[in-house]
């Protein structure tokens, strides 16, 4: 408890204005304080539109109890003594802390705190004319209190922002845990998946599609900034973000507009129940896009290369397609070997027309006839048999792809 009684006002500084205030301003303002709390309060309570609403009395206690541990403070540090002041800087982070776990801004809880000092320098004004103190002891409580009031709203953004960033963490890591339930494989129950999207305030659609993506590195500045109703984490290689509804209008649109013409694969659109299929997909194709099969750069969708993406699905199974079905062309000597491979392709293609093929090869018609005689002798009865010809243009895909720069 505040002594009452001293006799003198220590200065907290040489330049501080608490050596301005004489003692008898502190020992008049002592008993007002009872009333100088219910003013301050009413006040509050009429002026303020965030508090004139009826309020619990949990709530009300704290806004009484924060006007009068306010003052009490204040006074505290007038008398020379600081530990009053740490229970109400702590009290103020408190205060903060509750108006952030309410959902509240603190423009309305800063406004209470200017009209408190506004009534205590009205009061204070009053004593000061009658006892006649001098003007300069106006001035000097002015500062103070001004001071006062500076550092008590500095306690509570303290409080508040510590709370938001607290929020904001358990929020981004129960995003995160949202990640890994609809990515899982085998799939989670959606009761699960429903009950952690409700403590993740997100709205659960009734399909996602996954993105990966190659994000430049672990800073913020790194990361690509998504729409807020997007699921995203980027603590690792890839980044992986879950886009609800992926269908919707202007969806891919935020997407492209998000990564910013980073490296990225977009998934197929799957039930909640299949992510892991759409991470998958997505994955395999963000791989070929850094090998340079797929388009290197930008936004890659998986719907738009499902042919690749079977072909390289397993690899080593393309090559034992390759070996087998293209094995007769190791006879044949580089670079003809080569474009034989090319010429076969286009003419697989192009349903075996060979005015279509020199066409698109940029060659004469007679050269193509002369290659498809070569190609004759080389495979024989396989160009004759369907399942050889698909086969064949499977084997020679695979190939050329595969021959694309990296």
């Amino acid at each position: 408890m505040v002594d009452k009684a001293r006799t003198r006002i220590e200065p907290l500084a040489d330049d501080s204005p608490f050596r301005e205030l004489p003692t008898e301003l502190l020992d008049q303002l002592w008993p007002f304080l009872d009333d100088l709390t219910e003013e301050v309060v009413r006040a509050i309570r009429t002026e303020i539109a965030e508090y004139a609403r009826p309020m619990d009395e949990t709530y009300m206690h704290v806004v009484n109890r924060g006007v009068e541990q306010a003052l009490e403070g204040f006074l505290a540090r007038l008398s020379g003594s600081g530990a009053d002041w740490e229970d109400v800087k702590a009290t103020y982070q408190r205060i903060g802390r509750g108006e952030a776990d309410e959902g509240r801004s603190l423009d309305s809880f800063q406004a209470a705190l200017r009209l408190g000092a506004r009534v205590t320098w009205r009061r204070v004004s009053e004593l000061v004319e009658v006892h006649r103190l001098p003007p300069n002891v106006l001035i000097a409580f002015g500062e103070t209190m001004f001071l006062h009031l500076d550092e008590m709203a500095a306690a509570t953004t303290g409080g508040y922002t510590e709370a938001r960033l607290h929020a904001a963490g358990e929020l981004q890591q129960r995003r995160s845990r949202l990640i890994d339930l609809l990515t899982a494989e085998p799939a989670v129950s959606p009761d699960a998946v429903a009950q952690l999207a409700r403590t993740a305030r997100w709205p659960l659609p009734r399909d996602i599609a996954v993105v990966v993506t190659d994000h430049a590195g672990e800073g913020e500045t790194a990361r690509p900034i998504v729409p807020p109703e997007f699921l995203a984490r980027f603590d690792g290689q890839p980044g992986v973000i879950v886009v609800p509804d992926p269908e919707g209008p202007g969806r891919e649109r935020a997407i492209a507009g998000a990564l910013h013409g980073m490296r990225a694969a977009l998934g197929p659109t799957v039930a909640l129940d299949a992510g892991a299929r759409s991470l998958r997909w997505a994955g395999d194709a963000l791989g070929l896009a850094r090998r340079g099969v797929l388009p290197g750069t930008g936004l890659v969708r998986c719907a738009d290369h499902l042919a690749t993406l079977l072909l390289f699905r397993d690899e080593d199974l393309a090559d034992a397609l390759t070996r087998q079905r293209l094995g007769p062309l190791d006879a044949v000597r580089s670079p003809q070997r080569e474009r034989l491979a090319e010429t076969l392709l286009c003419w697989l293609s192009c349903a075996r027309n060979a005015s279509e093929v020199a066409q698109r090869l940029a060659v004469h018609p007679q050269t193509v006839r002369y290659r498809l005689r070569q190609l004759e002798e080389v495979f024989g009865d396989q160009l004759r048999d369907p399942t050889a010809q698909f086969e064949l243009q499977l084997a020679l895909r695979a190939l050329d792809l595969r021959g694309s720069p990296e």
